[in-house]
């Protein structure tokens, strides 16, 4: 699962820490390896233009490709740079999101009123969680996959009632 519980639950402590981020499906160490590998693959048909003026007229947009896959995957990832914190301790809640631009959105609220919701159709996800306390309703978590946020909603419920039957 591409999120983190500190201390890892079941936990009888009221401060806890759950850290959330985008699943990746290539790393970035894998990252050099795929485009080695389709640079490779695709230069296998212009192994037969060596010697050719074609070879030359190819070249360019064989570059093109490559450079074009490379930025795909950079934009890709930059995009996936988000990391969500949800702080609990005994009196409230915290959760900031570093978003891939660099800012910084927070939210805070009293522990005692924060409750999580799901929202199985109406969200713009399918099962979209939020967490609700104070004035304000925020999202949690909509990056993962629907089954990923089934899962962390309930573990997310079980957290939040453990700090409040206390």
């Amino acid at each position: 699962m591409p999120y983190e519980w500190t201390p890892t639950p079941p936990h009888d402590d009221s401060r806890w820490q759950l850290s959330l981020w985008p699943y990746r499906s290539l790393l970035r160490k894998d990252f050099v390896l795929f485009i080695g590998g389709t640079a490779a693959l695709v230069s296998l048909p212009l192994l037969t233009l060596l010697g050719q003026a074609v070879l030359w007229g190819l070249l360019p947009f064989f570059g093109m490709m490559l450079a074009g896959v490379w930025y795909a995957l950079h934009v890709s990832y930059r995009r996936g740079e988000v990391l969500e914190e949800l702080t609990v301790d005994d009196a409230r809640a915290y959760l900031t999101r570093h978003n891939p631009k660099g800012d910084v959105q927070e939210w805070e609220a009293n522990r005692y009123w924060v409750t999580a919701h799901l929202h199985p159709k109406g969200g713009p996800v399918e099962n979209y969680i939020t967490l609700r306390g104070g004035d304000r309703e925020v999202e949690i978590g909509a990056f993962l996959d629907a089954e990923e946020r089934l899962v962390l909603f309930d573990e997310l419920q079980r957290a939040l009632r453990a700090g409040q039957i206390r």
